[in-house]
């Protein structure tokens, strides 16, 4: 690779061969060198997860033409910690980006989210981060709408960087046309009926995880639910410092 150009490392959680890999590369591979190391296999909802117990592999691909394609057999995270340590040893890279994912990661899905798992990962090593999720979860859907955003978001990001402790997390509507961006804070909602009871033929009980999603501030304007709603594209700064320093002076009163 050419030290002159930047270099972008790439991952995800929908794993290596997910076609919004592939559309993210295809849309950013122009602007900068390169690098991909996402999971074997889908890892959604593994949030911030990293092995602890189990041996990591590495394994070369080549499914994305001459970009540099590696898989992990681990969690998101555990891509973007091997490919720091391993791939990216001499050349430190300039930006990681995450995505494209197939399916909504607004308001606490941020929370669960393999896909900002990479992006908050980065961010902790103080790394720009930027993850790109498409609220089509459909992997066959059109994602080319989206590359004049991802182009410039990546373009500013890259000429800019972000403030420490920030990374961004991007959504897209399920839509072919945008009516453009807006910089949102995240929705409160809830996760309902998360479970599902079965019973097995040999005489136990087993359980889905399942669930649907409420939105508990349906129509309020700033929100990202409420963008995606309009059909803007929501941008989310999401910091890695979750100290709720509002709440700071009334507990010094209560235990200082």
């Amino acid at each position: 690779m050419e030290n002159k150009r930047p270099l972008i490392l790439i991952s995800n959680d929908d794993g290596y061969h997910a076609p919004g890999i592939r559309k993210l590369v295809e849309f950013v591979k122009d602007m900068a060198d390169v690098l991909v190391c996402a999971p074997e296999a889908a890892r959604s909802g593994y949030s911030c997860a990293f092995s602890a117990v189990d041996y990591l592999r590495l394994k070369p691909r080549h499914n994305m033409g001459d970009t540099t394609v590696y898989s992990c057999t681990g969690t998101p995270v555990d891509c973007v910690k091997i490919a720091l340590d391993q791939l990216c040893a001499e050349r430190r890279p300039t930006l990681i980006l995450s995505g494209i994912n197939h399916g909504d990661n607004s308001s606490v899905n941020n929370h669960y989210s393999g896909t900002m798992g990479v992006a908050k990962e980065g961010c902790m090593k103080y790394i720009p981060s930027v993850a790109f999720s498409s609220c089509y979860y459909d992997e066959n859907a059109n994602l080319e709408p989206l590359r004049p955003y991802v182009q410039r978001i990546v373009g500013d990001v890259l000429q800019k960087g972000l403030p420490k402790g920030v990374c961004l997390n991007v959504n897209f509507p399920a839509a072919q046309k945008f009516k453009g961006i807006k910089v949102c804070r995240m929705t409160f909602g809830s996760w309902i009926e998360e479970t599902v009871k079965e019973r097995h033929p040999r005489g136990y009980d087993y359980y889905w995880v399942v669930g649907k999603y409420r939105n508990d501030e349906p129509g309020v304007e700033g929100t990202d639910q409420w963008a995606l709603d309009n059909g803007y594209v929501a941008i989310t700064p999401t910091q890695i410092d979750v100290t709720a320093y509002d709440a700071m002076d009334g507990l010094k009163q209560i235990y200082e």
